[in-house]
């Protein structure tokens, strides 16, 4: 007999408000990443894509898209808390970008539950309140979200 194993996120039981989860492997950030994410959302903002005008303003260099930054940040919480768990996102609140993230920096992000409670409309999920937070590798915070999602509940005990 082969035993077999699925990579999967956390149930809604699973997650804990008392837990830090720290997120693997980090990503970093390469020059395209930052031109293709920018191209692609059409956003044509000269401080991500024009290296000769972004030398000339307080940053020296090119910003990588917030955006980019956001959604790398979620995405790298992915694979240890929602990967086929998760129903969908419910929204996103205070966002933050402390400080500027560049060509080359790698990020790192950590998650914890802020809050979590039963769906009132649904027996098989809860809501789950993240606080998500990305670092660089001078583990400076270089961007924060809160993030609410409706989160699957083990099979054997939804309602």
């Amino acid at each position: 007999m082969t035993i077999s194993i699925v990579q999967r996120g956390l149930y809604f039981e699973e997650l804990d408000t008392e837990v830090l989860y720290r997120h693997s492997p980090g990503r970093t950030v390469g020059e395209a990443d930052n031109t293709f994410f920018s191209t692609l959302t059409m956003n044509p903002q000269s401080l991500h894509l024009d290296a000769a005008a972004s030398a000339a303003t307080e940053f020296g260099e090119r910003l990588v898209n917030s955006m980019f930054t956001l959604s790398t940040l979620v995405g790298l919480s992915v694979t240890q808390l929602t990967q086929g768990t998760t129903v969908a996102n419910l929204g996103f609140t205070e966002i933050h970008f402390p400080r500027p993230v560049f060509v080359g920096d790698t990020l790192y992000a950590s998650s914890r539950v802020a809050a979590k409670r039963l769906s009132r409309s649904r027996d098989d999920a809860g809501i789950v309140e993240f606080v998500h937070t990305a670092v660089n590798q001078r583990d400076e915070v270089v961007a924060t979200a809160g993030r609410a999602a409706l989160m699957r509940r083990r099979p054997e005990l939804a309602r």
